[in-house]
């Protein structure tokens, strides 16, 4: 069995640490069994190697994800990059093509899909293996997975099933997706289960249907056709079509830390970052990450969030709104992990259409470095703040440190790699201040000390 985790969303529903460049699934706001804080991919990814799972796993992302999950789970699991967001349907077909001709994975291979953040124990992961031998028995195109209800809710999408035996699988009658809180309770009386958005299929069922659509199953010149598809999500495209579908009933824990209110719920510190609750505070968690302290006193009920991106205060049992309070909010992200770290900004000024100053906090990571590259329409002055690295500038290269000021014009190429922990405060000046002006990146360190030496 091959596993595909999708990994996507805008980060909304959590802002504002969450934004369009880190989603839900990166935010380091749980506790591990070391008492350390992990994030959500974190957490599920060293549940998926408890279980022995890890190795036979990938993971469908977009762009912008790709340095985030290199960073919190290294380069241990391969990553299917998206050339653009299109919905689900097309990213599991992406994924499918991956595995057949990069991977020469087996046409009956069993392909499990699931999201990459669900909050569960262990033994969900082993009821996730379980979908293979039903899938084999039934001989069903679908096998999902059901979720016990433990309250009515309208949050959720409900999988009904037509019969009760005592086969290890049920087969699905049909859907019903987030009904009111009176119809979902008439469904879990009907024995419905919730959708937790995990199935599994035949790698030859997606293939097929990718061969039916005209395009290619090889990997590379799939991407090449990936504008082909049309942006439907898995449930329109396959599972409203399939022949028969089966389901297994996961009786264990699950939970969906999709808004402030589940999140808070599964979080075993009620403060985060620099501030303080008061005594007579009741239920306020307060997540600050920022350098600045927050106090929050008399508070019930409460989440308040800080980042660069915003401040939240929200009652949380109103925080599921949030989502729809903030669409008219349109700026840069203002926070981001890299493959080689993060930064932060801390500034930026248009003074008028011809000059941006953006200024931003980098740490680098022992032993990470930056791409060697060049930039057009801007000059960077970097003040260290913090460590030891090597630059390289203008092919000479040099040992810098707390306290040195390097200044570096449009068009000359420059690199540097953290020796100790870096922290650089970067003040651009330019024209056109975007992430898109790197130009000739070299990534490896390795690769760009050969280019110093040619």
């Amino acid at each position: 069995m091959r596993l595909v985790l999708l990994s996507g969303g805008s980060g909304k529903r959590l802002w504002p640490l969450s934004n369009d460049a880190r989603s839900k699934q990166f935010l380091k706001v749980l506790e591990d069994e070391k008492k350390q804080q992990v994030s959500m991919v974190q957490r599920v990814y060293n549940q998926l190697e408890a279980v022995g799972l890890g190795k036979s796993s990938i993971i469908a992302t977009s762009a912008s994800q790709v340095d985030m999950i290199k960073n919190q789970i290294g380069n241990k699991v391969s990553i299917v990059v998206e050339p653009d967001r299109r919905d689900t349907f097309p990213a599991i077909a992406l994924s499918a093509s991956y595995l057949f001709s990069e991977c020469n994975t087996d046409l009956e291979e069993v392909i499990g899909v699931l999201p990459v953040d669900p909050y569960v124990e262990n033994d969900f992961f082993q009821k996730v293996v379980e979908l293979e031998e039903a899938l084999n028995q039934s001989k069903a195109d679908l096998a999902l997975m059901g979720v016990n209800p433990t309250f009515p809710s309208s949050k959720y999408g409900y999988i009904v099933p037509n019969e009760f035996k005592e086969n290890a699988y049920l087969k699905v009658s049909h859907f019903k997706e987030k009904p009111s809180q009176e119809e979902a309770r008439k469904l879990i009386e009907d024995g419905a289960l919730w959708n937790c958005g995990v199935f599994a299929f035949k790698l030859s069922f997606i293939i097929k249907m990718i061969e039916n659509l005209g395009l290619s199953t090889q990997y590379k010149k799939l991407i090449q056709q990936y504008d082909n598809f049309n942006k439907n999500s898995f449930d329109y495209e396959v599972v409203e079509k399939a022949r028969e579908i089966i389901m297994l009933q996961y009786e264990g824990y699950w939970k969906d830390l999709g808004t402030w209110n589940t999140l808070t719920e599964e979080m075993s510190k009620n403060i985060m970052g620099i501030g303080t609750i008061s005594e007579d505070c009741d239920n306020v968690h307060l997540i600050n990450e920022l350098e600045i302290p927050i106090a929050v006193l008399g508070g019930k009920d409460l989440i308040v969030a800080a980042s660069p991106d915003g401040i939240l205060v929200s009652d949380k049992e109103s925080s599921p709104k949030l989502k729809e309070l903030i669409v008219d909010f349109d700026q840069r992200p203002m926070y981001e992990e890299r493959i080689w770290g993060w930064y932060k900004v801390l500034d930026f000024v248009k003074y008028n259409k011809d000059k941006e100053v953006l200024t931003k906090k980098i740490c680098i990571q022992t032993g990470k470095n930056l791409s060697h590259h060049y930039h057009e329409y801007r000059t960077e002055v970097w003040t260290v703040v913090k460590g030891m690295g090597e630059l390289i500038i203008n092919n000479d290269s040099r040992i810098i440190m707390a306290g040195d000021v390097i200044e570096i014009s449009p068009y000359i190429s420059h690199a540097v790699r953290a020796i100790e922990e870096l922290e650089i405060i970067e003040v651009q000046r330019g024209t056109n201040i975007i992430e898109e002006d790197i130009k000739e990146p070299i990534f490896s360190w390795d690769d760009i000390l050969l280019t110093l030496n040619t």
